[in-house]
């Protein structure tokens, strides 16, 4: 699957904007990107197993609060980091 990492995560995958992974998953996924990438799912992920307040996942432009989402070959991941402020 195809994947899109946001600006604040690039210095995990060398900064590239789009990489590859695979799961059954969301979390499969993650996990699969962790490997590949270390570190990056900890950014993404609380200790809980839950996607982090500041965080976005989107699944064919969908956006998926939880991680056992099942996904497909050729699904769409898009990683975004919510803007927060005042």
């Amino acid at each position: 699957m195809k994947v899109y990492i946001p600006d604040t995560l690039r210095s995990y995958t060398g900064d590239q904007r789009t990489v590859t992974a695979q799961g059954a998953t969301l979390a499969a996924l993650l996990i699969d990107l962790d490997r590949q990438f270390p570190g990056i799912r900890f950014r993404m992920i609380n200790e809980q197993d839950g996607i982090r307040r500041h965080m976005r996942v989107f699944v064919n432009g969908d956006e998926a609060r939880t991680l056992d989402i099942a996904l497909a070959d050729t699904d769409d991941i898009s990683i975004v980091q919510a803007l927060s402020g005042g």
